[in-house]
C-alpha cells in the first residue's frame, strides 16, 4: 500500500479518530483545527474528548512523526489528500447546520487555488444526500478556481464509528462505503482500504450520503420500536427484555439495537433522523415512520418522570441522577437522555444530585445547580430515589442502593425497590 499525505480538516471526534487510524496504518497524518487550546492539548498528548484507547494512540503516533497538528490550513499544500471532518449539527428546524463545512470547503478551495497538482477532497462529515454535490463541489470550484474531476478530486467517505468502540471500528470495520465524482477520486480513496478485510462499495456522492444516513435512522428505529414495544408490555406486566430476546434469536431481526430504555441520544441518530426528515418534507415526501421514530425518543425519558411521580412527590425531594453521557464509555452529552430527565427534574422543583465516570465536566456546563458526586455511592448516599440513566458497569452493584426506590431507565440493576421503565 502507497502510503500517502493526508491532512484532516477537524479535530474533533470523526477528525481525530480518523487522523489517528490512518496514521497508525502507516500515513503521513497532518490534522488541522483552528481552536489554539486544543491543538495544544493534542501536541501534548492530550485528547479532547474521552475515547478508550485514543490517547495512548496519540502519544505513540506523534512520538513516531506520523502524527501532527497545526492551526494554519496552508499546509494542507504538503498533502494529497484532505478529509472535511467538521461538525454538522442539527438545527431547530431539524435541518443540518452546514455552516462549519461551507467554510473548511472554502478554506481548502482557497489553499488549493495555488496547488497546480491534482488533490482529491473528501467530505467525511455526515450530511443529507445531494449536499456534496449540489453545494460543496460549487464551493470548492468557485473557491480554488478549478474543475472538479478534471483538477479537482471529490469524494464522500461517511463514517460508521460507535463511541466507546471508534478505533476498533474504523479499523475492523463491516464495509467502507466510497462515494467519487470521478474514477481518479474513487481509486485515491480506495487505495486507502485497500488492505482491509471488509466490503468496499463504490458508489455516487448521493449513494454514499444516503447509505450513511439511512443506516442510522434505521437503527434508530429499531430503538423506538422497541421502546414502544416495552410501552406497550409494561402495561400488559410483560418484561420486554424477553421478548427482545426472543425476537433477536430471528436471523432476520438481530437481537442488536433491540434493548428497552429511555432512548437514544448523541451526536448521530437524533441528528441524522432530523435531517433526513426535513430533507424528505423539503422535496414534497411526507416520511411518516422518521417522524415517529422522533416522536418515541422525545417523550421516552418523560416516562422515568412519570414512574418516579406513580411513586413519590418529586418537589423537594433529593433524586440521585446516575449516568449523564449518551452512553457508556464516551463523555458525549449531546441529545443525552439525561439532559431532559434532569431539566425536567429540575423543573418540578426537585434537588438533583448526578454522577457519571466521565461526563460531569461537560453537564455541568449546562446543570451548574447540579450537586455533582465522585463516586455512584457517594450519589446515593442521602437521596430519596435514585434515576439510572446510562448503563455504566459500576451501578449494577445492588448493595449501593440499600432500600431506596429506584427507577431503572436501562435494565441495569435489580434491587428491592425496583421500577423498570418497561419491565
Amino acid at each position: 500500500m502507497r502510503r500517502l499525505r493526508i491532512s484532516i480538516i477537524g479535530a474533533g471526534y470523526v477528525g481525530l479518530v480518523t487522523g489517528l487510524c490512518f496514521s497508525e496504518l502507516g500515513h503521513e497524518v497532518l490534522c488541522i483545527d483552528n481552536d489554539p487550546k486544543k491543538v495544544d492539548s493534542l501536541r501534548e498528548g492530550r485528547s479532547p474528548i474521552f475515547e478508550p484507547g485514543i490517547e495512548d494512540l496519540l502519544s505513540e503516533q506523534i512520538g513516531k512523526g506520523r502524527f501532527r497538528v497545526e492551526e494554519d490550513s496552508r499546509e494542507i499544500l504538503r498533502t494529497e489528500i484532505t478529509f472535511l471532518c467538521v461538525g454538522t449539527p442539527s438545527m431547530k428546524n431539524g435541518d443540518m447546520d452546514l455552516r462549519f463545512l461551507e467554510s473548511a470547503a472554502v478554506d481548502v478551495g482557497n489553499v488549493l487555488r495555488e496547488k497546480e497538482s491534482y488533490h482529491v477532497v473528501v467530505v467525511k462529515s455526515t450530511v443529507v444526500p445531494t449536499t456534496t454535490e449540489r453545494i460543496i463541489v460549487p464551493i470548492l470550484e468557485k473557491s480554488s478556481g478549478k474543475r472538479a474531476g478534471r483538477d479537482l478530486g471529490v469524494a464522500m467517505n461517511p463514517e460508521f464509528l460507535k463511541e466507546g468502540s471508534a478505533l476498533r471500528d474504523f479499523m475492523n470495520p463491516d464495509r467502507v462505503v466510497i462515494g467519487a465524482l470521478d474514477e481518479k477520486s474513487g481509486n485515491c480513496v480506495h487505495s486507502l482500504y485497500r488492505d482491509f478485510k471488509c466490503p468496499i462499495l463504490e458508489v455516487s456522492l448521493s449513494t454514499a450520503e444516503m447509505i450513511k444516513v439511512a443506516s442510522n435512522a434505521f437503527l434508530a428505529t429499531k430503538i423506538s420500536f422497541i421502546n414502544e414495544i416495552g410501552n406497550i408490555c409494561k402495561s400488559m406486566g410483560i418484561d420486554v427484555r424477553k421478548v427482545a430476546e426472543g425476537m433477536g434469536y430471528d436471523k432476520r431481526i438481530g437481537s442488536q439495537f433491540l434493548r428497552a430504555g429511555c432512548g437514544f441520544g448523541g451526536s448521530c441518530f437524533p441528528k441524522d433522523v432530523s435531517g433526513l426528515t426535513a430533507e424528505a418534507e423539503r422535496r414534497g415526501v411526507d416520511p411518516v415512520l422518521l417522524r415517529s421514530v422522533l416522536k418515541v425518543n422525545e417523550v421516552q425519558p418523560l416516562k422515568i418522570i412519570e414512574l418516579l411521580e406513580n411513586r413519590i412527590r418529586i418537589e423537594g425531594k433529593r433524586i440521585g441522577v446516575l449516568g449523564l453521557s449518551f452512553k457508556p464509555d464516551t463523555d458525549d452529552i449531546r441529545e443525552a437522555r439525561s439532559r431532559i430527565i434532569v431539566g425536567e427534574l429540575l423543573r418540578k422543583g426537585a434537588i438533583v444530585r448526578a454522577h457519571d465516570p466521565k461526563a460531569i465536566d461537560n453537564f455541568k456546563k449546562e446543570f451548574p445547580n447540579v450537586e455533582y458526586l465522585r463516586s455512584a455511592k457517594e450519589c446515593v448516599e442521602g437521596c430519596d430515589a435514585i434515576v439510572i440513566v446510562t448503563e455504566w458497569p459500576e451501578y449494577a452493584d445492588p448493595s449501593i442502593y440499600e432500600e431506596r426506590l429506584v427507577i431503572d431507565g436501562r435494565g441495569v440493576v435489580k434491587t428491592n425497590n425496583y421500577e423498570g421503565i418497561c419491565w
